[in-house]
């Protein structure tokens, strides 16, 4: 039995995700549809009404937010 335990990060990328100039780098951000869509899942989340379509949803996002928290943090290490 395959469990799916989230939406695929990768389907967020084509409509969810901008570069964005920080300092002078170039920086994965969320766009503001899908930082938004992330706050409301979020908000239901912690109101205990997400229903377990959302769920996979939140962690999809929540996983690609991890992604590039990492990708992020490595690009601004190999600048300074």
């Amino acid at each position: 039995m395959n469990v799916q335990l989230m939406i695929q990060p990768s389907s967020f990328i084509d409509s969810g995700i901008q570069m964005k100039s920080v300092r002078n780098l170039y920086l994965f951000k969320f766009n503001d549809d899908l930082q938004d869509r992330l706050e409301f899942l979020n908000q239901k989340k912690r109101d205990l009404i997400l229903t377990s379509e959302e769920e996979l949803e939140l962690n999809g996002i929540l996983e690609l937010d991890r992604i590039f928290t990492l990708l992020n943090a490595k690009i601004i290490a190999e600048c300074a």
